[in-house]
């Protein structure tokens, strides 16, 4: 998960307070000691977090508790409220207009993954149905063009970079009358500096002829703090209008470069969150504040499920999840579904009320090899089977079915272990820890 620490940090605070007898001053200093103890971990800055502290006190202590919740729920819908704030506020992704081409130019420190992302862009519109081209003008790096033709050649995507050529401009003078045939143009330009003179002098004079309609600064996690600076710095020289965090599953200071570019007021629009393609999502400050805290993001799910099926297709599926009563033909659909959405896991802390659960790892790590082994498992089963699991939980099925598959007991029953802990976890959600989750969700206007 992105920041699990962080996650884990925030989730522990406010467990302490759902266990609570009593809500006075006292437990509010804990969970606020807790939280900035949490943060200043995720390499926030200080005043940030002091003045971020100060406003959930002041708020726990004076507001007037609404109707219908109590203390210690309001007080969580508090925290929850001032973290999104605190991290921009409502989502502020890109409008694509309807101009062609819609141009959005990449900006950055040299090694931030600039290229990279040009590339997970482009994939993500593309799935979107916009027709995409990829410019290469970063002419300065070794192997830059390479690195972006082999990018387009695995997305089966136009690009457009001329190799040798050292004038990012007179590269874009050579290709502008192909552009018109484009829905989006994604435009990578060279590493740089923010403070270095002539690099900055040279993004100007780009940024001049290209016109973008978004400028978007890609930062890495791993920056935290400095991000502020260096935001700041290209903000002036050429307009950032907003920035995107790479490298977020993988270091502790994603809080601080989030928290430093929101501060600058240009706001975080897209996050990295792995090595492939689609590992990009558009940063939502209510989702992922919601994800720290355990509450889920069902925006960013749906959104995944949109790539790959309809939304009444999408819509059943989670309605059988929330029911928790399925069969083997159900388990089947959710477990290839969510494969192609991502990790599990990762899909896993989208879900309300899932992602303050400890869950088996080998839950949550199916792989293909399994998923090809139980779908002969599953073809070996009587319609019967299939629609009432139940039936299978016998020594003679068990081994009638390995026989049948060309598989072993041992996979079958891995099969009914797998199905046997979805169904348990389903239930969860109904009730136990997922239904006091949800309870608290319905108090705060979130279920």
């Amino acid at each position: 998960m992105v920041l699990e620490k962080l996650g884990d940090a925030l989730k522990s605070s406010l467990k302490k307070i759902t266990q609570s007898v009593f809500f006075d001053e006292k437990l509010v200093n804990s969970l606020i000691k807790d939280i900035q103890r949490a943060l200043l971990k995720a390499d926030v800055n200080v005043e940030l977090v002091f003045k971020l502290s100060k406003d959930i006190k002041k708020r726990a202590l004076d507001e007037k508790l609404p109707k219908g919740i109590s203390q210690k729920e309001y007080l969580i819908k508090i925290v929850y409220e001032e973290l999104v704030k605190f991290l921009g506020g409502k989502k502020n992704g890109l409008e694509i207009k309807k101009k062609k081409p819609f141009k959005i130019m990449m900006v950055g420190l040299f090694g931030n993954g600039k290229t990279t992302t040009t590339s997970k862009i482009a994939n993500y519109y593309k799935k979107r149905g916009y027709s995409i081209a990829m410019v290469g003008l970063d002419v300065h790096r070794p192997a830059a063009a390479q690195q972006l033709m082999q990018l387009a050649e695995k997305l089966s995507l136009p690009v457009y970079v001329d190799v040798g050529n050292k004038d990012p401009v007179k590269v874009w003078n050579k290709f502008s009358s192909e552009f018109t045939k484009y829905d989006i143009l994604l435009i990578d330009t060279a590493g740089r500096d923010a403070f270095s003179e002539s690099l900055v002098k040279e993004i100007e004079k780009l940024n001049k002829k290209v016109s973008p309609d978004e400028t978007l600064l890609v930062i890495s996690a791993d920056m935290g703090q400095t991000a502020k600076r260096q935001a700041e710095q290209f903000h002036e020289s050429c307009g950032v209008n907003g920035v995107v965090v790479t490298k977020m599953d993988g270091t502790a200071k994603g809080g601080g470069a989030i928290s430093a570019c929101s501060a600058t007021g240009a706001p975080v629009k897209f996050i990295g969150v792995g090595e492939n393609f689609d590992d990009l999502e558009e940063f939502n400050p209510e989702g992922f504040v919601g994800r720290l805290l355990g509450m889920g993001d069902l925006e960013a799910l749906l959104e995944k499920a949109k790539e790959i099926m309809s939304e009444d297709q999408a819509k059943d599926m989670t309605e059988k999840m929330m029911k928790g009563d399925f069969n083997f033909f159900d388990l089947f659909e959710q477990i290839n579904a969510m494969k192609k959405m991502g990790s599990l896991s990762k899909i896993v802390d989208m879900i309300p009320g899932m992602g303050g659960m400890k869950l088996p790892k080998d839950m949550l790590d199916v792989q293909e090899d399994k998923i090809q082994k139980w779908k002969h498992i599953m073809a070996s089963m009587t319609k019967k089977e299939l629609e009432n699991p139940d039936l299978v939980f016998n020594k003679s099925r068990i081994e009638r079915l390995a026989s049948g598959s060309g598989t072993t007991s041992s996979d079958v029953r891995q099969l009914l272990k797998q199905y046997r802990q979805a169904k348990k976890m389903m239930k969860k959600m109904k009730g136990g820890k997922g239904g006091d989750m949800k309870k608290m969700m319905k108090n705060m206007g979130m279920g």
